[in-house]
C-alpha cells in the first residue's frame, strides 16, 4: 500500500494529520475558556470590535467550537489522502485544501505571520501534488 500511495501523499496526509490533532486541542482549550484569543491571528480592526472581555471570551468559546470541526474537516481529508481510493476521497481532499487556501489568505489580510505563511505554503503545496496527474491515477484509475 505504501508503495502505491507514494511519499508525497503519505507526507500529505501526515500534514493533516499533525494539523488535526493540533486543531482539536487548541478548539478544546479556545471551548473551554482555558485561552484568550491570539491577537496575531485576527485582524486589529477585528480585535477593535471585541473589547468588551465578554464579548472575547463568549467569541473565544465559538472560534473553538469552529476550530474542533476543523480539526474533524483535518481529519477526514488525513484519512482521504492517506486510504482513500475512490474519485470522491479526492475530491474532498482538493475542496478541502482550496478551502484552506483561501482561510489562512484571509488570515493574512493585514498581517504577516510566521505559522500562517507556513501554512498557506505547506497548503499549495499539497494542492500541488493533487493535481499531478500520477496522484489523480491513484484515485481515478488508469
Amino acid at each position: 500500500m505504501l508503495k502505491k500511495r507514494g511519499i508525497l501523499l503519505i507526507l500529505c496526509a501526515l500534514f493533516y494529520a499533525v494539523l488535526c490533532i493540533f486543531s482539536i486541542v487548541t478548539g478544546i482549550i479556545y471551548a473551554g475558556g482555558k485561552r484568550e484569543l491570539n491577537p496575531l491571528e485576527l485582524s486589529d480592526s477585528f480585535m477593535d470590535k471585541l473589547s468588551d472581555p465578554g464579548r472575547r471570551s463568549a467569541f473565544a468559546k465559538k472560534m473553538g467550537y469552529v476550530t474542533i470541526i476543523v480539526g474533524i474537516v483535518q481529519g477526514i481529508t488525513s484519512y482521504c489522502l492517506f486510504a482513500g481510493k475512490s474519485p470522491q476521497a479526492w475530491w474532498v481532499a482538493l475542496g478541502f485544501t482550496i478551502f484552506s487556501i483561501g482561510s489562512v489568505s484571509v488570515k493574512l489580510k493585514g498581517k504577516i505571520n510566521a505559522f500562517p505563511l507556513l501554512k498557506a505554503a505547506a497548503y499549495i503545496t499539497i494542492l500541488v501534488i493533487l493535481l499531478l496527474s500520477s496522484t489523480r491515477m491513484i484515485y481515478f484509475g488508469a
